[in-house]
């Protein structure tokens, strides 16, 4: 991806089914779960690199012990900090006390995350300060062992202020306004009150206080909190939560807008962002980790106990379709087909747009992203050379020549390694003309790649967004080759609309797409449109969600999507080009023959899975016509 977007975010939960004693003899270790955990957060690396933090809950143990351990980072290698952090904690208390080496009870008792339930997460921030006050997990603490919860998610919410406001209604005093923070504290809030149900019906049956605790853990309902507390959200999300004595849950939105996978065998349940994380961290196989349903948790009680239950009815399936495009691991075995196909969907074009003339053209990706749809371009070139060839020669015949064969079967496809990613070029310089200067050296290319004024040369990027990277940097180093002309391919549609469910896609005016058909609309006389919408959108301020209309939309209308990748080239093209200059875009339709699964195409249709994003969408036009900086949700 030529423009850096951040992502909310990845979470990995590890529930160990036996006793520590039994992961000791198997596997050597009592720290078997952290293991597992610090493989799982780095394989979801891609997720979140602003922050990571891990907590643990031991079960059983007495009271004035410490059965919570939490540990959050925001270093710049915030995964290694944390394990670092806590393996040498580890290892400076088992060298002060040698006899625990073998003692798995003492273990437990006396070393800090050796524990039965682990939570960890990932982070990308989508707004405000990276500072460790936003890394997950949270913790909201009660001296009663069942009121204690740990919550981490990937998560948007576009209602925030809303539920925030129902806090306030139910008499409490929130801390922040932050979603994490609200949601958090609507689970708590639930929580309490099914303790408080659970405690006065003990009481009436005869039970002490002390005595109550006991069937509290084992009567409380996870699956009911959860559908008290998920009413209202209104999101992208994949929540996951431990209450302090070791029930745990992940929950998933209804529209199944954020990912979330689970295995479970007879010595652990996992649950994590991505299918392959946890594959490899286990090694087990595709078919065993399953896809967490819409609307629907995975709830796994203190004794073990593992069911999936449908907190919330779910509706339409849109799936994110950006995580298959560009954030999920692109091991995963479907992921990695659907990006293959997205690049062999694309060539179509590619042949006019170069008017048939391979000989003459070097196709190449843009590093790392767009490495796997550019194989499956390659693969649709392969097979339509190959078929031309067949054609070629069955026009000629028995009677061809070995010099005409020779000629045909040489055509080959001409694959260059263009594009270099000077990954460790750090752009710091805060002054606009050094850091331009910088950013436009991110890249680098072969020298000699291309025949000058010869050649044209393809180039596929995962998606074109800001366009702000192919500008300053990507086409001007290009430029270098001389090629006759440039055909950049992006495997995703045109971004047109703002995300609110987790990607930090905010505001219209950032969008490339949107900035082209501003301009078409003032060079054609029409710009009154955007006032027009503008009043539209501010009609519906105070309207329910479910009556609100996405009118964004109106200011794409009159365009085909011809002409508006026209007007993108045109914006993003660096003054004194020499080389003619072409984008071609993925088909919407296109997008949903690669990824069926995955139909959550808002970034491109506009048309959002929950009410809440027709609202956001109407803010941030609002915002963009009052010219305020603001968050739309």
């Amino acid at each position: 991806m030529s423009d850096n977007l951040k992502h909310e975010c990845g979470i990995a939960l590890v529930r160990l089914l036996k006793p520590l004693e039994y992961y000791k003899k198997k596997y050597g270790t009592t720290l078997y779960g952290v293991h597992k955990m610090y493989l799982m957060l780095e394989k979801q690396h891609n997720r979140g690199q602003d922050g990571a933090g891990l907590a643990s809950v031991k079960l059983d143990m007495q009271p004035g012990e410490r059965y919570i351990s939490r540990i959050r980072s925001n270093d710049a290698q915030p995964i290694q900090d944390v394990f670092r952090r806590i393996n040498e904690r580890i290892n400076g208390l088992m060298k002060e006390n040698p006899h625990l080496k073998d003692d798995v009870e003492a273990q437990k008792h006396l070393l800090p995350y050796i524990g039965e339930v682990l939570l960890g997460h990932v982070r990308y921030g989508t707004f405000g300060q990276n500072s460790i006050e936003n890394v997950h997990p949270f913790l909201r603490q009660n001296n009663w062992i069942y009121r204690n919860l740990i919550v981490a998610g990937n998560f948007n919410m576009t209602n925030s202020t809303e539920l925030f406001n129902k806090l306030v209604e139910l008499g409490q005093y929130p801390k922040e306004k932050s979603d994490t923070v609200t949601i958090m504290e609507r689970i708590g809030h639930f929580l309490d009150n099914e303790v408080e149900e659970l405690y006065q019906k003990l009481k009436k049956e005869g039970f002490g206080k002390q005595e109550a605790t006991k069937h509290i853990i084992e009567e409380l309902d996870i699956a009911q909190i959860l559908k008290q507390s998920a009413r209202k959200w209104d999101g992208g999300y994949a929540m996951a939560g431990i209450v302090g004595h070791g029930d745990a849950f992940v929950i998933r939105d209804p529209a199944g807008i954020r990912p979330a996978y689970y295995y479970k065998d007879e010595e652990v349940v996992v649950v994590a962002s991505e299918r392959p994380v946890i594959q490899t961290a286990f090694n087990v196989d595709y078919e065993n980790v399953h896809e967490l349903p819409c609307g629907a948790a995975v709830i796994i009680k203190k004794n073990g106990k593992t069911s999936i239950e449908q907190i919330l009815e779910p509706t339409e399936k849109r799936a994110c379709s950006f995580e298959r495009i560009y954030f999920s691991r692109g091991s995963d075995q479907d992921i990695y087909l659907e990006r293959k196909k997205l690049g062999a969907l694309l060539f179509p074009k590619v042949l006019e747009s170069v008017n048939h003339d391979l000989k003459n053209t070097v196709f190449a990706y843009i590093p790392n992203t767009a490495e796997t749809s550019f194989y499956g371009l390659t693969e649709a070139l392969y097979k339509y050379l190959n078929e031309l060839k067949k054609e070629q020669i069955m026009a000629e015949g028995a009677s061809i020549s070995e010099q005409r064969l020779e000629e045909i079967l040489s055509v080959r496809p001409r694959i260059e390694k263009v594009a270099i990613k000077d990954a460790k070029l750090r752009t710091f310089i805060t002054e606009d003309s050094g850091r331009d200067d910088l950013v436009a050296h991110v890249y680098d290319i072969t020298y000699g790649s291309v025949k000058k004024n010869t050649d044209n040369l393809v180039i596929i990027d995962d998606s074109i967004v800001r366009g702000t990277t192919l500008k300053k940097s990507i086409l001007r180093i290009l430029n270098r080759l001389e090629p006759k002309k440039i055909v950049v391919l992006s495997s995703a549609p045109q971004v047109r609309y703002p995300d609110c469910y987790g990607i930090d896609m905010a505001r219209l005016e950032d969008l490339v797409a949107f900035q082209a058909v501003l301009e078409l609309h003032k060079e054609r006389g029409t710009y009154s449109v955007i006032e027009d919408v503008y009043k539209k959108c501010l009609a519906q301020v105070n309207l329910p969600d479910s009556e609100v209309v996405n009118y964004v939309n109106e200011v794409y209308a009159p365009f085909s999507d011809e002409e508006i990748s026209a007007k993108i080239t045109e914006l993003v093209t660096p003054e004194g080009m020499t080389s003619k200059v072409e984008i071609i875009f993925q088909k919407v339709e296109n997008l949903h023959l690669a990824c069926p699964d995955n139909l959550g195409d808002w970034y491109f249709t506009g048309h959002y899975p929950t009410n809440g994003g027709n609202r956001v969408v109407n803010q941030a036009f609002i915002n963009f016509f009052e010219g305020k900086n603001e968050r739309a949700y």
